[in-house]
Formats: structure tokens, C-alpha cells, sequence
């Protein structure tokens, strides 16, 4: 059932344009379009554009290849990845409820949250294993507290038991980059899975040359999703995403 996002009526009209129109409020917007029928770009280069994004490359190295505006290409780039962050959070939800958590188990000081946030320039970040998956996930670190030292001093992956591990990633400007070397402290061997993501993490981080921070969190999805399947046809699997209604309150859609 559809609800309005500004009164939360739920009687709808729908029109002539195939939009609908809030009986209580008057909302007019075409709810139920699906993430490929988000822009107006014809079939031909979404589905073009959507081969090269699963190739990896990025929106301003196809600037002189398609005739295309930069700015209309990440766009393009930018319903794919919301449509990937949409459905790895629903993945990652459906495990922890699975395993009765409401969020991963965390060790020592390493608590998760469901924000991004950046303390004396570094933003913490989360690596859980479960289920044969990785999931990346906004971690916090007290400060001042061993665990963060740990991890600061070290500058690399830091390993807190067999499905957890946390490291920082330095914020310069507007964009998140990668700092440090791989790694963990000494003592504790990193598990093959989270060492394999954070290995492919970095080389998807520095492929891009440092990450909006606006958008990090989609870059970080895009990048889980890219390494649960790795082995796997990725235009066929986002093209199976893109046909999923958009949410009403999505705001990251508009231009």
C-alpha cells in the first residue's frame, strides 16, 4: 500500500500521466517508477553505461567516449549505486535477524552505528563477516580509549575476532581516501574473507582517486556488493535491481 511521504495518506488518485496524486494533500509524483525508469537517458547508453560501471570504469574517463554530459553520466552512475546500497542493506538486515542481532557482534570499544561519522579528520569503518558474506558497516571508537589508539598508531586493519575487524580512513577536503598499509596488530591473524575485502576495498578506493564523502556510503556498498559477487554476472544481477520501485522518499534521485 502506498503512503504519502508528507501526510501519510494513503488514498491516492492516479492520472492521465501515470503519476498520482495524494487525496488528502494533493502530492502529485509518480511513485511506483522503478530505478531504470529514473532518468530520462534512453535504453541504448543506460544499458551501454551500465556495462562500463560494472567494468569499473569510472564517470569522468568516459567523458570524451559517450556523447554524453559528465554530470548526466553520474547521475546514471548514481541510481546504480543507491540501487545496490538498497539491496545489500536488505541483505545485511535479513542476516542479523537471522542471527537475533540488532547489529554485528562488536569486541573491545568497537561499537557499529547507523552513521558515518568523522572524528580529527578520520572516519571509522567496520569490516563483519557472516554467512559467507562481508559487510562493511560505520563503526565507532571512543576517544582516547586503547582500542582506538590501537588503531590510529597502527593506520591499518585492525583485527578484533574471527568475523570483525575495523580500521579509519582519512578525510582530506570533501573526499574519503585510503591511508595506511594492510595489516592488523601483532598477535591476531587477520581472517582470509576480511583480509580478501579490505585488500579489494583499497583497490576500488584508489581506482576512484579518493570518494565524495557526500556519497561514501554508496561507493562502500557498490564495493561489498562487488566482492559477494565477485564471481558472478554483474550486469545481470544490477539489472535484476533496477527493476525494483524506487522508495517515495528518496531523495538522492534528484538532479
Amino acid at each position: 500500500m502506498l503512503i504519502c511521504p508528507r501526510c501519510g495518506g494513503k488514498n491516492f488518485w492516479r492520472l492521465a500521466t501515470g503519476q498520482k496524486r495524494c487525496g488528502q494533500c494533493g502530492l502529485t509524483r509518480k511513485f511506483d517508477k522503478t530505478y531504470w525508469n529514473s532518468t530520462k537517458m534512453s535504453p541504448y547508453w543506460k544499458g551501454r553505461l551500465l556495462e562500463y560501471f560494472c567494468l569499473g570504469v569510472p564517470a569522468y574517463r568516459l567523458r570524451h567516449q559517450v556523447p554524453l554530459d559528465l554530470k548526466t553520466v553520474q547521475r546514471w552512475f548514481r541510481i546504480l549505486r543507491i540501487a545496490i546500497y538498497a539491496h545489500e542493506m536488505k541483505e545485511m538486515k535479513a542476516l542479523l535477524s537471522r542471527t537475533e542481532a540488532v547489529a554485528p557482534p562488536a569486541g573491545g570499544a568497537v561499537r557499529f552505528g547507523s552513521d558515518f561519522t568523522v572524528t580529527n579528520g578520520q572516519l571509522a569503518l567496520g569490516i563483519y563477516k557472516g554467512n559467507s558474506r562481508v559487510f562493511a558497516l560505520p563503526a565507532s571508537l571512543p576517544a582516547g580509549d586503547a582500542e582506538t589508539k590501537a588503531v590510529a598508531e597502527a593506520g591499518h586493519l585492525h583485527v578484533c575476532d574471527e568475523t570483525l575487524a575495523c580500521t579509519l580512513l582519512d578525510i582530506r577536503g570533501n573526499s574519503v581516501v585510503v591511508n595506511g598499509e594492510k595489516g592488523s596488530r601483532k598477535g591476531r591473524e587477520i581472517p582470509a574473507d576480511i583480509e580478501g575485502f579490505w585488500t579489494f576495498t583499497r583497490q576500488w578506493l584508489k581506482h576512484y582517486r579518493g570518494v565524495p564523502r557526500m556519497y561514501f556510503p554508496l561507493y562502500l556498498k557498490e564495493i561489498e556488493w562487488r566482492f559477494n559477487h565477485r564471481s558472478e554476472n554483474l550486469v545481470k544481477l544490477i539489472r535484476n535491481l533496477l527493476d525494483q520501485r524506487v522508495p517515495a522518499d528518496s531523495d538522492l534521485l534528484r538532479p
